[in-house]
């Protein structure tokens, strides 16, 4: 029954802040922020969407990348779809360059959060 109870635990994804996403680079978790900035850089290498969480490029906190072969899958795009948007990505969080980024190859790993009430 604990070992049941511990690997539980361990299936759960933690939810963080883009300015807490450092802490769990490397694991699965769900960031949430407000898209600042938003872009598809279609002229570069594998043509990527760059979605930044709570601080627009270049002061990003946390940025959500969709590459150019799962770009099809969000209709609107995704730079028009989450712009200033409240969304929550989940995945592994990873370091790139020194900030830590969620890259999506599936559309359920965004979900827009309606405002609170």
């Amino acid at each position: 029954m604990l070992a049941l109870f511990a690997f539980i635990i361990a299936l759960q994804v933690q939810t963080v802040a883009p300015s807490a996403a450092k802490a769990v680079i490397g694991k699965e978790a769900t960031v949430c922020g407000v898209v600042k900035s938003a872009r598809w850089a279609s002229s570069s290498n594998r043509k990527p969407t760059f979605l930044n969480l709570d601080e627009p490029y270049p002061k990003q906190l946390f940025t959500v990348v969709i590459f150019e072969e799962h770009r099809a899958q969000f209709t609107p795009p995704p730079e028009e779809q989450f712009q200033d948007k409240r969304i929550c990505v989940t995945g592994k969080v990873e370091d790139f360059r020194g900030l830590p980024q969620i890259v999506v190859t599936q559309t359920k790993q965004i979900v827009i959060k309606k405002a609170a009430r």
